[in-house]
């Protein structure tokens, strides 16, 4: 199986692009996030490749982040979710951590929006994934890209105990730990700062 494509942008047409390494052309299908960030024809790309073995056909699915290619990984274990739909999900206007904040609110309602995702799907999506998002997005950083574990493991030993309190209060008030924890991440410690302004800073950017 192919899991990693590092070569030459030669074209792109659509949703799918031509990656030319060691003169070999692959033919890749990516989503609209991956494709708006691609250099112009001619530059040094690499993508994550998911490879879908079919009766007739080998197709490559690839992803420009390790977040985008974890977040695919989960969708394609909901019922008829396949790759494509996948990739379309992936192009419906969210990031990653978008998608995975949709699903992890149960916010079936905003995951219609998204084209392709009717009603029926997105409640499957929220019933079977909303606490594996809700576990995928404590694993990544706040750019959304996915921390080492040794990275994470030091963070969280490294954190100072008032953000501690802040997020079992935010949790305590009904936030969700995954939430409580992003908000105490963008939290700063300064001289003379009180658990309480600590806590009302963190209340302004919770979700509503």
């Amino acid at each position: 199986m192919i899991g990693r494509l590092h070569g030459t942008l030669i074209d792109r047409a659509g949703t799918r692009v031509i990656v030319d390494c060691g003169g070999v052309g692959y033919e890749v299908t990516c989503s609209g996030h991956t494709l708006a960030g691609l250099p112009a024809a001619g530059e040094t790309i690499t993508l994550l490749i998911h490879t879908a073995v079919r009766e007739t056909e080998i197709a490559l699915y690839g992803f420009g982040s390790a977040a985008e290619r974890a977040l695919f990984d989960l969708l394609i274990t909901v019922k008829n979710v396949g790759p494509s739909s996948a990739v379309g999900i992936l192009s419906g206007g969210h990031d990653p951590r978008g998608i995975c904040e949709l699903i992890a609110r149960e916010d079936s309602a905003g995951l219609t929006r998204i084209k392709g995702v009717g009603k029926k799907t997105a409640e499957l999506l929220v019933v079977e994934l909303r606490d594996k998002c809700e576990m995928l997005m404590m694993s990544w950083a706040a750019s959304g890209e996915v921390r080492p574990v040794a990275q994470a493991a030091g963070a969280a030993r490294r954190r100072h105990p008032m953000l501690d309190e802040v997020s079992a209060a935010l949790v305590g008030l009904g936030w969700r730990p995954v939430e409580a924890d992003q908000a105490v991440s963008e939290l700063v410690i300064s001289d003379g700062v009180t658990l309480e302004a600590l806590l009302r800073q963190a209340l302004r950017s919770m979700p509503r």
